[in-house]
């Protein structure tokens, strides 16, 4: 089989699916009493990336905006929060931080079945691959390093300072992040995985102080930030959902598993950098990215990186169940959703592999 081009397959808009269709002429009539300037007509349409909250590209003549919204059915407790969402850009935003910009926040689910958000459209590059085909050696270094510098920046807010002190509980992240997974791995369970056994048993016993609180993101990697198209530069990250408050080093590690993400073929696993040649590419190896973000942050991951990944891997394979969960219960948002149970297993094999090395 041949490797899936996931920039092709991701990139761009598509009809919006059947169990996930708008009023559209309630969505315009929301729009044009809470966006200032709006002007119809509008037409919607979905974005073909992504496998969370279901997100749209709302068209007028004269602007652009997206519209993320709680996907409709029965979902997982405390999961699909674009409440939070909304709240989060909006401080960052106030503070110059790269994110689009926020316009409207709706609760009310008679306008378009559940709760939305409205952000302004931002027009750059999303790289889909992490190897970023077709983009020259000096152009991929430059992006690595406005990633980590964006993440580095991200990480010095002092939640408080910036209207987020109550985002989260902050303290003992890490432990509340495994006791939230293992509870929604449980819920969506659909197999005995023995890795995924080890790992809930294994990682409250060997979980680490961690960092100062901060705003963590919960999310973050190469293609869930637009990069402008004429520089290397960050101009909004997306997807928020997971955010909160709690521990930049489990954070920064999250998007260190692109160098070590196991290689799948099809479409729906999670793209890699491993197995590539990175000097060639102009990619910085997990080392040297490490300490680009420890010389800018000061904070240090590396005594524990292992059961940061651990951990991070566990978390991405339970995150993975929870979405082959929604397709038993009929509430996924994307066609390559079922595809994800093919890789909890490697995941969780590759979150043990790494506890065994802490």
């Amino acid at each position: 089989m041949a490797t899936v081009d996931r920039q092709q397959v991701f990139s761009g808009t598509k009809d919006v699916a059947a169990a996930l269709r708008i009023d559209v002429a309630s969505l315009e009539r929301y729009l044009a009493a809470n966006i200032a300037g709006f002007a119809g007509p509008l037409t919607v349409r979905q974005f073909k990336g992504g496998q969370s909250n279901p997100t749209y590209l709302l068209e007028t003549p004269l602007r652009r905006y997206v519209l993320r919204r709680k996907p409709p059915g029965k979902l997982l407790p405390s999961a699909h929060a674009v409440d939070r969402e909304y709240r989060v850009i909006s401080a960052l935003h106030v503070q110059g931080f790269p994110v689009a910009e926020p316009l409207a926040y709706c609760a009310d689910e008679s306008v378009a079945g559940t709760p939305f958000y409205v952000m302004d459209f931002v027009d750059g590059r999303v790289f889909w691959e992490p190897q970023m085909p077709g983009v020259d050696p000096a152009e991929r270094a430059a992006v690595y390093d406005a990633m980590n510098a964006t993440m580095a920046q991200l990480h010095g807010f002092d939640p408080a300072r910036i209207g987020l002190g109550d985002f989260g509980k902050g303290e003992n992240y890490v432990a509340r992040q495994v006791e939230r997974w293992s509870r929604q791995y449980r819920a969506s369970e659909t197999e005995n995985i023995d890795a995924m056994e080890r790992l809930i048993d294994w990682l409250p016993k060997h979980i680490p102080a961690g960092g100062p609180v901060r705003l963590v993101h919960g999310d973050y990697r190469l293609d869930n930030l637009i990069v402008a198209r004429e520089e290397p530069k960050v101009i909004a990250v997306l997807d928020w959902e997971l955010s909160t408050l709690g521990d930049p080093l489990a954070d920064f590690s999250y998007h260190l598993m692109t160098w070590h993400m196991p290689h799948s073929e099809s479409a729906a696993g999670t793209a890699t950098l491993a197995g590539h040649d990175l000097s060639a590419l102009g990619i910085p190896s997990m080392n040297d990215y490490v300490d680009a973000y420890v010389a800018r942050t000061g904070l240090d991951p590396r005594p524990h990186l292992p059961v940061y990944l651990a951990y991070n891997f566990f978390r991405i394979a339970a995150i993975l169940q929870g979405i082959i969960g929604r397709v038993r219960d009929g509430t996924a948002t994307s066609e390559f959703a079922p595809g994800k149970a093919e890789m909890i297993r490697p995941l969780a094999d590759k979150a043990w592999n790494f506890a065994l090395q802490a």
